[in-house]
């Protein structure tokens, strides 16, 4: 539990420095995050995950998307402690739920797994199966959702869980716009 506040705790961080530059970055460097940046879909976002991974200093586009697809299976592991916390502390008064919130956490899992598969089409300059691996795990957290309202009809989908998996959602489309400038000649 305490690592997912703290992991919560720095994403808040991250999207509170996004707009200022990082001192550790050079000017031509935070260009490149910048123009990098400016093709995504969620711009700040972008700019607050690659400044806050020092290897942004000296890295290249490919780079730039590796960090973005780490940032986001950083998430996607947040999430599951997260999910799997709530599932322990459940547990004893409604069974039904904590069930769901183990399921929810294995779907996060599976999203770090595909976000990890990506990292390594990246390393291997294998975009098209980067996109894939990152487009899945964007789709993980979806299943969740849907589990909640299958399983538990008038329920309530948790906040939290809504609140990691849309950020989920912006940092694999952050990926995804990232990697799209990898497959364009």
């Amino acid at each position: 539990m305490a690592s997912g506040a703290l992991c919560s705790i720095l994403f808040f961080l991250l999207v509170l420095t996004a707009g200022h530059a990082n001192p550790a970055i050079n000017k031509p460097q935070q260009q490149l995050v910048q123009s990098t940046c400016n093709s995504t879909t969620y711009y700040d976002l972008c700019v607050a995950a690659l400044a806050a991974d020092p290897s942004s200093s000296t890295s290249d586009v490919r780079g730039l998307c590796a960090i973005a697809v780490s940032a986001a299976a950083a998430n996607a592991s947040a999430a599951a402690d997260s999910a799997l916390s709530s599932a322990t502390a459940d547990q004893n008064q409604a069974p039904e739920r904590a069930a769901l919130l183990r399921a929810c956490a294995a779907k996060y899992a599976e999203a770090r797994e595909a976000l990890g598969a990506a990292r390594e089409a990246i390393k291997g300059e294998s975009y098209d199966y980067a996109f894939v691996h990152v487009s899945a795990a964007a789709e993980y957290p979806a299943v969740c959702r849907a589990l909640f309202r299958r399983r538990q009809r008038g329920a309530v989908y948790p906040p939290e869980l809504a609140r990691r998996e849309e950020g989920l959602r912006r940092l694999c489309t952050v990926a995804l716009d990232i990697i799209s400038l990898l497959l364009t000649p």
